[in-house]
């Protein structure tokens, strides 16, 4: 399907950007990448909108089931177009009736005989790899599928998955940093998520181009509560192992190995947990985020679906608080502070270059 672009927003005009600069609530939003626009069940036949980094989009499904993602405002009078119906695949405009097809392209105007060939809408790449789907809110040209970063467990048999989602008035920076840092886990989510002997124990991190990637094992220890009560392993010696990644300015991972080295078959057993955190921008203030808590073993649990459940989702609603707390405190005190960093927080550091860097290259700058 041919798609129309508009053009693309310009950044902000009022940023200056340095050499050596790190990201935070105020650095222009990285727009070539893919973000998750929605779970696959939240877009249908049903006219919706979202706001991705700071554009109104439209969202809905053709007859043949595909997602369409058009801006969310006609080019005659910016009337919001998820006002408007579908009349098989041509989206009709609410205030004077223009029909736009998937493309974007008009394809009727009822006042006038012959469409002008310059009244189209813009339209995104948008790609299905369910659960989620993925847009493109950059420049087009450069919106390669094969950049979808890697989400396959969330559709694959051999795990189950539980998830939710917030809406939350944060910037998209804070929270990668809250999910690269490992050491408030025991003190922000008690008892569930953390360990205090997690929280010291040695981390590795390094960085692979725009990835940053956090390792860490801690043996011989109990597992948190949300990896204990799934497994039958609380209260018990454990060897923990995990791998955490800010994959994309959309995307944070994480990977948990926890090995039952006296496991009642009398050969070491290994569970595995994967994390997917994603989250697209809304404005440099605000964020959708779809959370998923994925494991290998009693897949067939509902009491372990359940507490995994309600676990995840209090936790995350604990780093939703603390973000948002900590954004209206940096937003609105007026006296400047420099936030002090030491040893732990090199992981959050190295991404926040990261996203710095990748908001300079988009504005023509190389450093």
């Amino acid at each position: 399907m041919n798609r129309i672009a508009d053009p693309i927003p310009e950044l902000r005009s009022d940023f200056s950007f340095e050499p050596g600069g790190f990201a935070d609530h105020a650095t222009p939003l990285v727009r070539n990448c893919w973000y998750v626009a929605g779970l696959s069940s939240e877009i249908t036949r049903e006219l919706s909108s979202r706001r991705f980094l700071g554009v109104d989009v439209a969202l809905y499904r053709t007859q043949a089931g595909e997602p369409v993602a058009v801006r969310n405002r006609c080019p005659h009078r910016s009337f919001p177009l998820a006002r408007g119906r579908l009349d098989g695949d041509e989206l009709i405009c609410g205030y004077h009736g223009m029909r736009f097809d998937p493309s974007g392209r008009c394809v009727k105007m009822p006042s006038m005989p012959l469409v002008p060939t310059h009244a189209q809408v813009r339209s995104f790449p948008i790609v299905e790899r369910a659960p989620l789907v993925w847009i493109w809110m950059g420049d087009p040209d450069h919106a390669d599928p094969a950049l979808i970063p890697d989400t396959s467990w969330l559709a694959s048999p051999a795990w189950k998955s539980v998830g939710g989602s917030f809406h939350m008035k944060a910037d998209y920076v804070s929270m990668h940093e809250n999910l690269l840092d490992q050491t408030h886990f025991p003190f922000l989510h008690p008892g569930a998520i953390g360990t205090p002997e997690y929280a010291r124990s040695k981390l590795d991190v390094r960085q692979e181009g725009d990835v940053v990637i956090i390792d860490r094992a801690l043996k011989h220890s109990p597992p948190p509560d949300v990896y204990g009560v799934p497994t039958g392993l609380t209260g018990k010696p454990v060897d923990r192992y995990s791998e955490a990644r800010f994959a994309s300015p959309g995307l944070h991972v994480a990977f948990a190995r926890i090995v039952d080295n006296h496991d009642a078959g009398g050969a070491p057993r290994t569970y595995r947990f994967n994390i997917t955190h994603a989250f697209t921008p809304e404005t440099n203030g605000s964020i959708h985020y779809w959370w998923f808590n994925s494991r290998d073993s009693n897949l067939d649990d509902p009491a372990a679906d359940a507490y995994l459940h309600e676990a995840s989702s209090k936790a995350y609603l604990e780093d939703v608080d603390a973000l948002e707390w900590i954004l209206d405190v940096v937003t609105r005190d007026t006296e400047p502070q420099f936030d002090l960093n030491f040893a732990p927080d090199k992981p959050g550091l190295l991404m926040r270059r990261a996203l710095y860097d990748m908001a300079a290259r988009e504005a023509g700058l190389d450093f």
